[in-house]
């Protein structure tokens, strides 16, 4: 797949499926400072498009992006950041567990685990949560540029045995220098045209 058109469409404190919100979506997880927002960027081709910050738990509100005409990208707050306060991360939980409810039109979910760490409980739990409700998801190793390319399956291995997926499940990115950017674009065409085809 190539992304031809990428634009922002809206930010949503709490989730509503109503117009502009109306094609199928596929959403991106995972907690603070994984590298949603540049992955994002990456995968789109465009420096600017979602807002990036060296601070963690900069995405607070659920951001949507049109992606080619034809589907929506939803960025998802980070989970787990411990300088926030437990009142917010509360409204982030809700915020988060409502979109999973609420939405009739997601698709896929892509979460994000860094690469350099084995998986947090949060992560566990998000992917137990994806298992329980049924939501198929796609596991994204990030910030593959600061591991060498040699080590980079033994720091697979801990994020598979956590998160319960393959190795071969797994695809190993860099937003840096854009390792495993075409590897996810045919793995989101394929998903997109087998949902668009059901």
């Amino acid at each position: 797949m190539e992304i031809k058109t990428a634009s922002f469409v809206t930010s949503l404190a709490r989730y509503h499926q109503q117009p502009p919100v109306t094609l199928p979506q596929l959403a991106v997880v995972g907690k603070s400072n994984v590298g949603k927002s540049s992955l994002i960027n990456a995968l789109c081709g465009r420096k600017k498009l979602c807002k990036t910050s060296s601070t963690p738990g900069k995405t607070r509100l659920i951001n949507i992006f049109l992606i080619n005409g034809a589907f929506h990208l939803v960025d998802l707050p980070g989970y787990g950041f411990a300088r926030v306060n437990q009142a917010e991360k509360q409204r982030w939980g809700e915020m988060m567990d409502g979109y999973f409810q609420e939405s009739t039109l997601l698709r896929h979910v892509l979460l994000l685990a860094d690469i350099r760490h084995e998986p947090t409980q949060d992560d566990v739990a998000m992917a137990q949560y994806f298992r329980q409700m049924e939501i198929p998801f796609t596991v994204v190793a990030t910030k593959a540029d600061k591991i060498s390319r040699g080590a980079r399956m033994k720091h697979v291995a801990p994020i598979c045995r956590a998160l319960l997926v393959q190795p071969w499940e797994v695809i190993v990115f860099s937003s840096e220098d854009l390792t495993g950017r075409e590897a996810l674009l045919e793995r989101i065409g394929v998903l997109m045209e087998e949902k668009a085809a059901e």
